[in-house]
């Protein structure tokens, strides 16, 4: 196994970072959460962030910071589909077709939610007043989002985008080529 440092990783992948962060704004304009201030991508750690008022609703809270797993990984999977089939199973690709394919894993390998996120989260299961259910729901988010974190000094994010971009779409290819 090899280090790259990873700032190295957030500038070679930057159309993530920046779908990150327009995932979380996303989600605070679908819960009507005033957003003060968005960067969607700089230098330096983090590499962007959004800041929001604190919603008053928990289970808001919780989405806003897992809204990028959702939004990333959805939109990974659908823009590197188209080039899933001229790559792999054609074996006739364009240079558009490795383009799709690179922001494809790019923006899903930036699906998981930060430590920062996760520390929302964190913040907002210790509150009184968090129903219970949101507390069942929410510590093993917590507790996935963190092993995310320790997982991607491991390439597990790296892995995660691969496997959405190229895999999901190989699956799909496969399973519809076998009807």
């Amino acid at each position: 196994m090899f280090f790259i440092p990873g700032f190295i990783i957030t500038y070679l992948t930057f159309p993530g970072v920046i779908v990150h962060e327009l995932a979380h704004q996303l989600f605070c304009r679908l819960y009507k959460v005033p957003v003060f201030k968005v960067v969607y991508f700089k230098t330096g750690n983090p590499a962007g962030f959004v800041l929001h008022e604190t919603p008053q609703n928990k289970w808001h809270s919780v989405m806003i910071s897992i809204g990028p797993f959702i939004i990333n990984t959805i939109l990974g999977a659908v823009i590197a589909l188209p080039a899933a089939l001229p790559v792999f199973k054609f074996d006739n690709p364009s240079p558009l077709d490795y383009v799709l394919i690179y922001l494809g894993v790019s923006i899903a390998m930036h699906a998981f939610p930060s430590t920062g996120d996760g520390n929302v989260i964190w913040k907002t299961l210790k509150e009184k007043e968090t129903p219970l259910w949101i507390k069942i729901v929410g510590y093993p988010l917590v507790g996935l989002i963190y092993a995310g974190s320790i997982g991607s000094f491991f390439w597990l994010d790296l892995l995660y985008g691969v496997g959405v971009a190229i895999g999901l779409p190989n699956l799909i290819i496969y399973i519809l080529s076998h009807f």
